[in-house]
């Protein structure tokens, strides 16, 4: 890394607040009740998967309806009692996807010799508050909250601290993305019962009034300009061809043969999708351009950005020629490992297993999103919330409160948080949304200059950039001088 990078780094760590410095389908996502299934047997981290009940609503006296919530624990490197408690937030998809993917815990457990919890997420992966019906309508739906998410991990943790051998662990918050969110909010939440977190690519300000609409999709434009100049231009422009080439019958057809699309397009409203669906891949490029291969949201090779880009390089291509060299770069995610037999444009993560997220995003969880064309590689699309709103009550019966999360956790004003790491890469499109200024003395934010999308929380690798190596030291920093800290107050 050039030494330019790492000063900036460096400055941004240690400077003090005063001195540091169409994608609303993204979230909004398909309605999936029955996401695929991934096989965990000959996964690399093992684990004893157990459950706890839980209250479906944690607020109201009148509900006292319980669900089995599920977490995963690893004991192996308790030498005695007490050890910390190192506990991963879960997010939107099954919570053995992301211990397979949070590598950084594993690898430090046995230096702090820690309890690992990697607690789910209620409504998803198999922690259903009611069953095969919990997708059913609002009623079944309607618990599904942050507020009481974190009620749950709260739940746990008292718990296992009610067990003599963890009564005075102190706990320490893993998440990324989501679960960083999670993470940060259940330190600035509880306090007195998580005493530290680790946030990674956390964008906790993506919200109304917090951060300019099209920040994620300037970032995913700037990934793939960096990759080669012409690549984000030629996407740039081939949304208008695909426009122009689907306006007839034959036109729909030719792309449907030529993408091998599992539902040929047979109206705007298909064409719209399949836009979306490019949009989706576009962006989630952008988040795992790991610079390793990695199956985290589809199998990729190392920085796919670049491999995608690598088709897209001729200036001059126009027309069907250009739609192939598309469909030649898209295919670096949608079939990298050959087994594709069609193009499903229903579903760009299906390996997330996240299909409560677009209520999430119609309830509480509102990102705002726009492209404008000049500045991104995107058709335009301005952020309307009213349409926004609308589309939510049609599909789901419900309005969108946009500020909800800042009122609950704070946006704009969070200066006695305390105890938080904030990692982001630049290269992560969440960046934009992401705490990039120390916010307090101990509330610091940590940049990784060549980082996609919570790249410190995955398994240390050689091909790792010396800024995430840097980063990792700084969480072991941070989480030793918490925990001295808690035990030096009991």
């Amino acid at each position: 890394m050039e030494l330019r990078y790492i000063l900036l780094f460096i400055f941004l760590v240690f400077c003090e607040p005063s001195t540091q410095y169409r994608f609303s389908q993204k979230f909004r996502g398909n309605y999936q009740k029955h996401p695929r299934v991934q096989n965990f047997e000959s996964a690399k981290y093992k684990y004893e998967i157990k459950t706890i009940d839980m209250p479906v609503d944690h607020f109201s006296f009148s509900v006292s309806n319980t669900f089995k919530l599920r977490y995963l624990v690893n004991n192996t490197w308790q030498k005695a009692e007490n050890p910390p408690i190192f506990f991963y937030t879960g997010n939107e998809g099954n919570i053995e996807t992301f211990a397979q993917n949070t590598g950084f815990m594993w690898e430090i457990a046995p230096e702090f010799e820690a309890l690992l919890i990697f607690a789910e997420h209620r409504y998803y992966g198999e922690s259903m508050p009611y069953g095969n019906k919990s997708y059913a309508d609002t009623n079944h739906l309607g618990y599904l909250t942050s507020q009481q998410a974190l009620a749950d991990y709260i739940d746990l943790i008292q718990y296992l601290r009610s067990k003599s051998e963890y009564k005075q662990s102190p706990v320490i918050a893993f998440g990324g993305s989501y679960g960083g969110m999670l993470s940060a909010w259940i330190r600035m939440k509880y306090p007195h019962i998580v005493q530290g977190a680790i946030a990674s690519s956390a964008p906790i300000l993506q919200f109304t009034g917090s951060v300019e609409c099209d920040s994620f999709a300037r970032i995913v434009s700037l990934d793939f300009k960096a990759a080669d100049p012409n690549c984000a231009e030629l996407i740039r422009k081939s949304w208008g061809v695909i426009t122009n080439i689907t306006s007839t019958d034959e036109g729909k057809k030719w792309l449907s043969d030529n993408w091998e699309l599992c539902q040929p397009l047979k109206n705007t409203n298909d064409v719209e999708q399949l836009k979306a669906y490019l949009e989706d891949v576009y962006g989630n490029l952008a988040m795992a351009n790991y610079p390793y291969e990695a199956s985290f949201l589809a199998p990729l090779p190392a920085y796919p950005v670049n491999v995608v880009c690598s088709h897209l390089t001729n200036e001059s291509l126009t027309g069907t020629e250009l739609l192939l060299a598309v469909q030649n770069a898209v295919n670096v995610y949608t079939n990298y490992t050959g087994e594709m037999k069609c193009l499903d444009v229903n579903n760009s993560t299906p390996l997330l297993d996240a299909g409560g997220w677009p209520f999430q995003s119609c309830t509480e969880m509102v990102m705002p999103m726009c492209t404008n064309g000049v500045n991104d590689m995107f058709e335009p699309h301005s952020w309307n919330f009213d349409e926004y709103s609308k589309d939510c009550e049609k599909q789901f019966s419900v309005k969108p409160q946009p500020n909800l999360a800042c009122e609950q956790y704070g946006c704009e004003r969070l200066s006695t948080a305390t105890n938080i790491v904030f990692s982001n890469g630049l290269m992560d499109p969440w960046a934009g949304g992401g705490v990039i200024r120390n916010l307090s003395a101990s509330a610091v934010a940590i940049i990784i200059p060549e980082g996609a999308h919570h790249l410190d929380l995955r398994a240390s690798n050689p091909s790792d950039p010396f800024s995430v190596v840097l980063a990792r030291s700084f969480h072991r920093s941070f989480i030793k001088q918490w925990i001295t800290d808690y035990s030096k107050n009991e």
